[in-house]
């Protein structure tokens, strides 16, 4: 019995000292791979310098970029529609009745490329002037006795209904141009000031129906007399003019008499109305 013992002590120690050799112990790893790219990852970001902060957005817009259609922004006709007068005329001389001009010109443009908002236009045109005088003539031709531009009155005395004094320049006009919105000219508001330069083409006077003084009607004929001999040959006149799309008003004074400072009174026309342009 004893023998049968010991030999089954024997056998549950081997037993268990196999058990123990076939059983292997891994370690533990204290960081996985996972934990070691985040790690890296979260250190690069820590020491990472911080992002530029986003540029701000600016509301002006840059004109010098902006690109216009050459064939708006070139050549455009330019008409002008004005009632006229003269400043600093005497008592003697009677202006009366609706004064007019009517002006045109081919104007070519041409854009600042810096800033296509702004813009310098030249050109060339014919503009004409018509001053009706009440109860008076205006002796345009030089005689004997008329050395002078005169204007006789002649109220109470036979006169022509109807008379009036007409000069016609050639013109070259001169404008620095301002557009609000130079890509849409059809509606953007626009400022242009500047200067003509004239040539006088002719003067004339016309007289129409003739009248007593009392008013009664003694001939319904025209008369027309032309002659340039009293009046100075240039002209210059500063102008402004403001738009909205193709229609707005302009203003010009001419600063030289159109009468020789020997043949009349210095008077200076100025012209005030209605412009329509492109530009």
């Amino acid at each position: 019995m004893k023998k049968y013992f010991v030999f089954a002590l024997v056998l549950l120690t081997t037993t268990a000292a196999f058990a123990q050799r076939g059983r292997t112990t891994t370690p533990t790893p204290t960081h996985t791979a996972a934990q070691d790219t985040t790690s890296a990852l979260e250190k690069a970001l820590k020491n990472a310098p911080p992002p530029p902060p986003p540029a701000a957005k600016s509301g002006k817009k840059d004109w010098s970029k902006v690109k216009l259609d050459p064939k708006k922004a070139a050549d455009h006709f330019m008409i002008e529609l004005g009632y006229d007068n003269w400043a600093n005329t005497p008592d003697s001389i009677h202006i009366q009745g609706f004064n007019r001009s009517f002006n045109f010109y081919f104007m070519y443009n041409f854009p600042f490329k810096s800033d296509v908002r702004w813009s310098v236009a030249a050109g060339i045109g014919i503009g004409s002037s018509n001053i009706f005088f009440h109860n008076q003539e205006v002796l345009v031709n030089a005689s004997f006795t008329n050395q002078t531009l005169a204007f006789p009155d002649l109220t109470g005395d036979p006169h022509f209904k109807k008379f009036k004094l007409v000069t016609t320049y050639l013109e070259i006009p001169i404008e620095l141009r301002f557009a609000v919105d130079p890509t849409d000219m059809d509606h953007s508001w626009k400022v242009a000031v500047g200067t003509k330069v004239g040539l006088m083409l002719s003067a004339y006077t016309k007289g129409k129906d003739l009248v007593s003084g009392s008013g009664a009607n003694e001939g319904n004929y025209t008369e027309k007399e032309s002659s340039k001999a009293f009046f100075n040959t240039p002209k210059f006149e500063p102008t402004i003019r403001v738009s909205k799309g193709v229609v707005g008003v302009f203003g010009q004074i001419q600063i030289n008499s159109p009468i020789k400072a020997s043949a009349g009174p210095a008077v200076f026309p100025f012209s005030a109305g209605i412009v329509l342009s492109g530009l």
